[in-house]
């Protein structure tokens, strides 16, 4: 009996070792780039020749996923995932301009944050977000007065609106959705037909054009874009209204970028409002925030169209075949510095 114990006790501490030696490896592969080269060799799957001729959209026209056959350019549900080579940029800009639109731009630019970085990231859209078009830029700040001059091509404007100083970053993160949700229902749901919504801390380095629109865009996280759905860094407590469970979730979507239509980002944000107000009234936060309700949401609601990691890119990973053309990249992480 003795000895039946110490065989259990030592197949015990051998699940416990391998256990271990997964989450060192994973430590490994998340923060050191020699080994995270290796996400390369995990495939991210086909899109189905039959779905091909299907995937069209009223900003790009007829799409042409086979023209990258290297990485996954449809979803499950037919939406598309638009990289660099899929899309005619021509005909995307004929297409928007049939439509007489106005897009908006949100970014909201708290504390530090407004000195460190809103002035690039205007001056960046300014070249190349939605050029030729309409444009609405709201920013979102504390200190309205400290907004910085940017000079403004003709038919796009610049509003700043006065939003409260949160105690917390993750506060500020998370209080996003409700400002959103409050300034779709107000002058920016009456001035703009299509919203983008994105985080300050990065800059234009690419054309960033009408191929971007639809009634609801997600953005495929640089950071995991290429990871099994089983190691993506989705909600895990039940407790947590952004709870999903294993087998569940599509992509992980990053919150730096996401938009759509007034209806669509109207559902999106009072989703999250309502979900993070549950999980406050149970003493709870979700690991990352709003992002962690936008993925339940995005979820249960699929995007109609997801835009590749070659939308908003991070150069800590390093140079990938696949990523020809970033359009928004990443400032380098400074939370010491730009967070209280």
């Amino acid at each position: 009996m003795a000895r039946k114990e110490g065989l259990w006790a030592w197949k015990r501490i051998f699940c416990q070792l391998i256990l271990l030696a997964f989450g060192v490896l994973g430590l490994i592969l998340y923060w050191h780039p020699a080994v995270r080269h290796l996400e390369v060799f995990i495939p991210m799957g086909v899109c189905p020749s039959a779905r091909m001729p299907l995937l069209s959209d009223n900003f790009t026209g007829l799409l042409r996923p086979w023209a990258r056959p290297e990485v996954l350019t449809c979803t499950s549900w037919g939406a598309p995932i638009i990289w660099d080579g899929t899309f005619d940029p021509d005909v995307a800009q004929q297409k928007v301009g049939q439509q007489n639109l106005t897009i908006g731009l949100t970014v909201f630019a708290v504390g530090r944050y407004l000195e460190k970085y809103l002035a690039r990231f205007l001056e960046t859209a300014e070249q190349h977000f939605m050029v030729g078009q309409r444009v609405v830029y709201y920013v979102f700040t504390e200190r309205p007065a400290a907004v910085p001059h940017v000079a403004l091509g003709e038919g796009r404007q610049l509003r700043v609106e006065y939003v409260a100083r949160e105690q917390r970053w993750q506060d500020v993160s998370m209080e996003r959705m409700r400002t959103l949700h409050e300034a779709l229902g107000g002058r920016l749901g009456r001035e703009a037909h299509f919203v983008l919504c994105m985080d300050v801390d990065q800059h234009f380095s690419g054309p960033f054009g009408p191929e971007a629109l639809a009634e609801s865009v997600a953005q495929l996280h640089a950071w995991h874009y290429r990871w099994p759905r089983w190691l993506l860094p989705f909600e895990r407590d039940v407790r947590s209204a952004a709870v999903l469970a294993p087998g569940e979730g599509d992509f992980y979507y990053h919150a730096a970028v996401f938009g759509g239509s007034m209806a669509a980002l109207r559902s999106l944000t009072a989703h999250c409002v309502q979900a993070m107000r549950r999980d406050r009234g149970r003493g709870i936060e979700a690991r990352w925030h709003d992002e962690s309700h936008l993925n339940k949401f995005f979820w249960l609601h699929k995007p109609a169209k997801v835009l590749s990691p070659e939308f908003c890119w991070s150069p800590e990973i390093g140079e990938r075949a696949e990523i020809r053309r970033p359009r928004l990249l990443w400032a380098p992480k400074e939370y010491a510095l730009v967070r209280d």
